[in-house]
């Protein structure tokens, strides 16, 4: 059920960025439209506007969130562009095809993910919602993303590359988890709470999804550290093995592949307990962390 649910939201916002970049295309230069095109139509299963589409169904929400949901894939597009390039992770594979900037240049390839950071605050200061609604929204996404989130997660995923930090010292495994929780975790937290927001939630609902996104977000890392060792080239759609290859600190490098997937099962009952101050109507969500939890069997 989750499965189809999930695959029916992949298919309208894969309709949505289509149609949005159409819109788009007279306007920007043919060689950046093409490298924006190729990356964010690349496909996925595009989790992060999927879990903010379903936590709004699950605070009762039913207006039409697409904007919303294609901002926050914009901004995740442009993370990978960015993550993807030589001086950073340098890998020649995303989505089953070659990445952004072995197709197109490094350069163009940068400035993509810029054009594409800016499209993400642009369709989401469009999202049919009240002012103040859209402000938070914009306030909470630039934090996510932003040097106390994503980018400085990945600040500090570079700078510990090789540190290897000790899982048996609970600072060690601090360590690991503080880089994940901004690296990852930050804009999947905010999907979550997005769709709490954009549903007009209270208070607690808006506190359920964010401790329900906080711990799908750590779910979430630690089934592609152990994806990485466990899983080939083709299925990820992205060269396996790097994480280890680069010195990269995972779960898995830290704890050790069965520690880590026993430490993924008590993520996923934090997640499910989340949903579950919903009632009834975080089903959906333990069904989706259920799911998230399937990729690292």
């Amino acid at each position: 059920m989750i499965r189809q649910r999930i695959k029916q939201h992949a298919g309208s916002i894969d309709a949505a960025l289509t149609d949005m970049l159409e819109k788009r295309r007279a306007a920007v230069p043919t060689r950046l439209w093409e490298a924006i095109h190729y990356s964010l139509t690349a496909g996925g299963k595009r989790i992060r506007p999927a879990l903010m589409l379903e936590c709004q169904a699950a605070c009762g929400g039913t207006k039409d969130i697409m904007p919303a949901a294609m901002s926050i894939e914009c901004m995740h597009t442009y993370s990978l562009i960015h993550d993807d390039l030589p001086s950073m992770d340098n890998d020649d594979m995303r989505r089953g095809r070659p990445t952004c900037h072995r197709c197109f240049g490094e350069a163009t390839a940068i400035l993509a993910a810029d054009a594409l950071q800016a499209m993400s605050f642009e369709l989401l200061a469009g999202q049919t919602a009240g002012a103040r609604v859209r402000i938070d929204l914009v306030r909470r996404l630039a934090e996510a993303a932003g040097a106390a989130g994503m980018v400085g997660g990945q600040a500090l995923d570079m700078q510990a590359t090789d540190m290897r930090p000790d899982a048996s010292d609970e600072a060690g495994l601090g360590t690991v988890e503080t880089i994940h929780r901004l690296k990852t975790g930050a804009l999947l937290r905010y999907s979550c709470e997005a769709g709490a927001l954009l549903a007009d939630a209270d208070k607690a609902q808006v506190a359920a999804c964010s401790r329900y996104g906080e711990a799908i977000g750590l779910l979430f890392q630690i089934t592609d550290d152990i994806l990485d060792v466990t899983a080939s080239s083709q299925a990820l759609g992205k060269s396996a093995g790097k994480d280890a290859a680069q010195g990269k600190v995972t779960y898995v490098s830290s704890l050790g592949l069965e520690r880590a997937r026993d430490y993924a099962q008590n993520t996923l009952a934090v997640a499910i307990e989340a949903a579950g101050l919903l009632r009834e109507d975080g089903k959906a969500l333990q069904d989706f962390a259920g799911y998230i939890m399937e990729r690292g069997q």
